[in-house]
């Protein structure tokens, strides 16, 4: 099997890689697989890194039997009738991805999506999530200290790796301020590993609440903190999985009291806003930065201030509660959006580094057996067609 990482097209660039060189090289002497990498000027792991590696260039990757890249393919840079796997973003509908998975069916190319690798038990297998949670949380503070001024935190960016990252939060010195964190899954572990890190102390939802401090805190929420039923029956998680639309946001306690929040909650359609615009324009509603690391873009979204995604270059808006309008960060009355959708960009090592290692793990053994089960259902389309569980993005794809 030849494998080929492709060079990554998407505007703005993103540097990650699916691989790293080392890895590249394992799979060469281990398990005997011919993989190139198409040269790159952007990516975080150098061309001469690859080749010091063993790991030859190819510009041309025709030849190739997979294709590995990390963020959407501009359609006219898909080679047609190849097999592929990247993110594609299309198995949610969004919209503006529709060109692309018109794009892929009508040059039958087989998608095999990161996004939609699962175990038997429906559980993601893969994903950049836990750096897009220490990217996103690191990016609160450094936003709340633009805005307050009240400590100095350098961009994620513009660190080597997140050791570097690490030896800067030793040295930080936080004042008393009160976060809440949302989720419990890969985005808000990696949160919580920086808030960790940063010396910020947990507490519970009922003491956030109900108590002062003169200390950095955080609490972190799941689905019965912040959300109750319609009916006033009991908060039952698998019946929320299955019946979203049936509850309602229980969060207002908890705008009242924090000053900064961290979504990392996977977000369905069907589900509650965490709060209303209305909502953020009471004079009670006491956040004023919000890390939404989630970034779901409203209307549809579980936060209404998320007005678009922002970027790495310029990283934060401003959110006018009176006007429900986006304006210049750091205003007097305003909520400050920090919304990157590529967070792990900023991290691109460690995070290209973490995600090729799930995928040697957990990927290529299916790769390279016949039949996977798991890679049937993690195909999004084959030979001009929708697979066997994304039917329901026909219309969709009709426009």
């Amino acid at each position: 099997m030849k494998i080929g990482i492709i060079r990554e097209g998407k505007v703005p660039p993103d540097t990650r890689v699916p691989l790293d060189p080392k890895q590249c090289a394992y799979l060469r002497s281990e398990y005997g697989l011919n993989v190139v990498v198409q040269p790159s000027p952007i990516r975080i792991f150098k061309d001469e890194e690859y080749v010091a590696a063993g790991v030859p260039l190819e510009e041309y990757l025709g030849d190739c039997d997979l294709l590995l890249g990390v963020k959407e393919v501009p359609k006219d840079q898909l080679i047609p009738g190849k097999t592929y796997s990247f993110f594609s973003h299309t198995h949610k509908q969004q919209i503006y991805n529709r060109p692309l998975l018109q794009a892929v069916l009508n040059k039958h190319i087989h998608l095999i999506d990161y996004e939609v690798m699962t175990d038997n038990l429906g559980r993601r297998i893969i994903a950049f999530g836990y750096f897009a949670g220490v990217v996103g949380a690191h990016n609160g503070f450094w936003t709340y200290a633009k805005r307050t001024g009240s400590f100095e935190l350098p961009r994620m960016k513009d660190l080597y790796d997140y050791a570097a990252a690490k030896k800067v939060y030793a040295e930080l010195q936080l004042p008393p301020m009160k976060i809440v964190l949302t989720g419990t899954g890969r985005v808000s572990t990696g949160a919580a590993q920086v808030l960790e890190d940063m010396g910020v102390h947990q507490v519970s939802p009922r003491d956030f609440l109900r108590e002062t401090y003169d200390e950095p805190i955080y609490t972190q929420l799941v689905g019965r903190d912040y959300l109750k039923h319609k009916d006033g029956d009991p908060f039952d998680k698998l019946h929320f999985y299955q019946h979203p639309e049936q509850y309602v946001s229980a969060f207002q306690p908890y705008f009242k009291q924090a000053d900064m929040m961290i979504n990392g909650i996977y977000w369905d359609n069907r589900a509650p806003a965490f709060f209303t615009k209305e909502d953020m324009a009471n004079p009670d509603f006491n956040i004023s930065v919000i890390a939404d690391v989630t970034c779901d873009i409203a209307p549809v979204a579980s936060i209404p201030a998320t007005l678009r995604a922002s970027t790495i270059a310029d990283p934060v808006f401003g959110y006018d509660p009176q006007t429900g309008e986006e304006t210049a960060p750091y205003q007097e009355g305003g909520v400050d959006m920090m919304t990157i959708d590529n967070l792990p960009s900023e991290l691109p090592r460690d995070a290209s580094t973490a995600f090729g290692k799930m995928y040697i793990e957990q990927v290529i053994p299916h790769i390279l057996a016949p039949n996977s089960a798991m890679i049937e259902r993690a195909t999004i389309a084959r030979h001009g067609r929708l697979g066997p569980q994304f039917g329901y993005l026909l219309d969709f794809v009709e426009g």
